[in-house]
């Protein structure tokens, strides 16, 4: 199979980038599997395993796609007419009302949920990018993982549950001083900040860390940085938001009915911990010598391989090329009356 795989970003990435990773990830995989995969991605891009078009800002997208291509896949919305069967994957939450295009999937349970769609394919990574962490060695602190410019990743929740546990934290993807969203400095000894790290400078912390602090404040459409955690043998400790209790339980569609302690407010599994409630947070930081991170990596490998994404795009991608769509009718999201900008921790 030919198949178009757009985003309008630069590959490969190298530090801070999500979706840049999966596409790049997601071609790899296709292209073992034998499908011949080319990139619609921006001038500066490269591929040692796929074929680059660099995007043509003076053309439309329907124009750039070759004519040979059996199935587009598309990154982000466009609303061109494309001459090829397609599918787009939306990588992030929406804020107005919006309607989609019926072959539009999402990449968790509950962000196809919120969009009133039923399709999703979880994101997967390729762990040979990460080599083999040991599960074994010395753990000396926790870490926060993703971009601490945005409020609602919440990194100043996470420093605060660290500071309340007594441990120390690593934060990955900020700085100790913050004029994004406002004034924020850190002052404490106890966290150490490293900017937009990735590759090998990222795997090293995570392999020194006892586990994610993840206090986001709204709900993650997926999360990389717990699959990425969770490789290294970290357990998740986080609030109950978005995808983060399918993506750390064992039946994830089963999350409403799912309750801890007789309340759906607070999870626990066998890889983590969410609570809305700050202090529950850092009483089960304390504990968190308690998981086995043998487990927690083996968790990550069965559930959240990217050679599992492809597989479950692979699906898809027939579907579409026996003439059906993924929806019978177009997902539409509406925002929630009344909807809280942040979600509590409280």
């Amino acid at each position: 199979m030919k198949i178009l795989i757009a985003n309008n970003t630069i590959i490969p990435v190298h530090a801070y980038g999500g979706t840049e990773r999966i596409i790049w990830w997601l071609g790899k995989e296709l292209c073992k599997m034998g499908h011949d995969v080319t990139y619609l991605v921006k001038k500066g891009s490269e591929c040692p395993f796929a074929n680059i078009i660099e995007i043509d800002d003076k053309k439309t997208f329907a124009a750039q796609i070759p004519p040979d291509t059996d199935l587009a896949h598309f990154h982000f919305e466009m609303d061109e007419i494309l001459p090829v069967p397609h599918i787009t994957t939306v990588h992030g939450n929406s804020s107005s009302p919006k309607t989609f295009h019926r072959n539009t999937v999402f990449i968790s349970h509950n962000h196809a949920k919120r969009h009133g769609a039923e399709v999703f394919v979880y994101n997967g990574i390729d762990f040979d990018d990460y080599g083999k962490p040991m599960t074994q060695n010395k753990r000396l602190y926790f870490h926060f993982l993703g971009n601490a410019a945005w409020r609602v990743k919440n990194v100043r929740g996470a420093i605060d549950v660290a500071d309340k546990a007594g441990v120390r934290l690593h934060v990955i993807g900020g700085s100790r001083v913050n004029f994004s969203m406002g004034l924020r400095i850190t002052l404490s000894p106890q966290v150490r900040f490293h900017g937009m790290l990735g590759g090998d400078g990222k795997n090293a912390i995570l392999q020194a860390s006892k586990g994610l602090i993840f206090p986001v404040l709204w709900h993650e459409p997926f999360g990389l940085a717990i699959i990425e955690s969770l490789y290294f043998g970290c357990p998740v400790f986080g609030t109950p938001y978005g995808s983060l209790p399918e993506l750390l339980g064992s039946k994830p569609y089963l999350y409403p009915d799912r309750k801890w302690n007789g309340r759906v407010d607070a999870f626990q599994s066998e890889v983590g911990f969410l609570s809305g409630k700050k202090m529950e947070l850092v009483e089960a930081v304390k504990e968190a010598d308690q998981y086995d991170r043998q487990r927690c990596q083996d968790y990550a490998i069965e559930n959240f391989s990217s050679k599992r994404m492809a597989e479950d795009y692979l699906k898809l991608y027939e579907k579409i090329l026996n003439g059906e769509t993924l929806h019978d009718a177009a997902p539409v999201f509406e925002p929630e009356e009344g909807g809280e900008r942040f979600l509590p921790l409280k």
